[in-house]
């Protein structure tokens, strides 16, 4: 899997996993830091030639932003692996730069909170509700670890 900063030509496949606008995907890309998880060719078990030539596909990306003395992650979406490898992207501006990390999980995204809590984030109490579904507040204290 690699790891790259997100472009405006990647809209459409962010709106994809985040099932937005591809136009709201685009804007967010200029609002905040984006990076993209792409798996290709190298990534696959098939090594034929034609195999080779296809693009990356997108299959994960995390948008976060700094406010002062907390990152916040705005998006963690696409497929489990994609998820665990984004979330260094944030964790590691944050060590860099002595910052807790913040992310509000919709409780009904599982996956998301497995990923978070693996990554050493603790919940620290109830998030708002974002169309009427309940989120959870998880932070990260890189001075913990």
């Amino acid at each position: 899997m690699r790891v790259r900063d997100a472009v405006e030509a990647d809209g459409d496949a962010l709106g994809d996993l985040a099932d937005a606008p591809a136009e709201v995907m685009r804007n967010v890309v200029h609002d905040r830091t984006v990076r993209v998880a792409e798996r290709g060719a190298q990534d696959s078990d098939e090594t034929d030639d034609a195999e080779d030539e296809r693009a990356p596909e997108i299959v994960g990306f995390v948008g976060f932003d700094a406010m002062p003395g907390t990152v916040r992650v705005t998006y963690l979406r696409g497929s489990r692996a994609a998820r665990e490898c984004l979330l260094d992207e944030p964790l590691r501006f944050a060590r860099k730069e002595a910052m807790d990390v913040e992310v509000l999980v919709p409780e009904s995204e599982t996956t998301t909170v497995e990923v978070v809590e693996a990554a050493g984030f603790r919940r620290v109490g109830t998030g708002p509700r974002f169309e009427g579904r309940r989120t959870h507040e998880y932070r990260f204290d890189p001075r913990e670890r």
